[in-house]
């Protein structure tokens, strides 16, 4: 530590006000540039949904750019038969649940003679008639998209009275409190990288705003074979929303 010391005070390095200005400290006491690598920020989450089935799009119930929570109904198509079929199939199904428990309790208070080859009956027409149910309810749960993450609407793909196929895009939803940081770098020097590792990163935010922190968090396991690169990603926090993903930026190799 002492002669880290003692070359920072050659180099004319008096103030420590940042890892960054360390970082940079040293290099130049090495005689060498800190090295900087160009990249861009991607949202933590960036999904395009769409329905299973298709249809006509009854409902939207955000606009773009709303903040959703995960589990909220996002988009729905048109769905009135199949929630009445729902409600059809489950009449059934209770009548048979009806009847099978009357069967066994005439069984049990020996009123009547009841073979077991009728109570397996009943049973087996009960069972077929709560899969029905549950089918008629998962088609209808098939008409509607629910968030599955806390994020932002950013582009809805269809409007309202529009046909929508299967597999369709019909939205897109991101979630921005965490973004990545990705670059592309020659194998030589992504090779000292490690999971975890910490780095600056300079972002094109339009300010004058100082590098924030990041982490590895992907290094990937091969290297490009066209162009030689490796690509690697770092984390950081954006739970303010202070930065918007899709910018570029710099990354400072350790």
């Amino acid at each position: 530590m002492r002669s880290i010391l003692t070359k920072l005070l050659r180099c004319g390095v008096f103030r420590l006000a940042s890892s960054l200005v360390l970082v940079v400290a040293l290099a130049a006491c090495r005689g060498a540039e800190p090295v900087w690598v160009a990249g861009v920020t991607e949202p933590i989450k960036d999904l395009t949904l769409a329905f299973p089935v298709l249809g006509v799009i009854n409902a939207r119930h955000f606009a773009e750019g709303a903040a959703v929570n995960r589990g909220q109904v996002i988009v729905e198509l048109e769905k009135r038969l199949e929630e009445l079929e729902a409600e059809r199939k489950q009449l059934e199904r209770d009548q048979a649940k009806a009847e099978l428990d009357r069967l066994k309790s005439l069984a049990q208070r020996n009123t009547i003679s009841v073979s077991r080859e009728e109570i397996e009956k009943k049973q087996a027409e009960y069972d077929i008639a709560r899969v029905d149910h549950e089918v008629a309810v998962e088609l209808v749960r098939r008409r509607v998209i629910v968030s599955p993450i806390d994020g932002y609407v950013t582009q809805f793909y269809k409007d309202v009275g529009e046909k929508c196929d299967e597999q369709e895009p019909v939205l897109r939803i991101v979630d921005t409190r965490r973004c990545y940081f990705v670059t592309n770098l020659e194998a030589k020097s992504g090779g000292a990288l490690k999971l975890q590792q910490r780095v600056q990163l300079a972002l094109d935010t339009g300010t004058n705003a100082p590098p924030i922190a990041g982490a590895i968090s992907y290094i990937s396991p091969v290297v490009d074979p066209a162009s030689g690169l490796l690509r690697v990603k770092a984390v950081f926090d954006n739970a303010d929303g202070a930065i918007r993903p899709g910018i570029g930026g710099r990354m400072l190799l350790p």
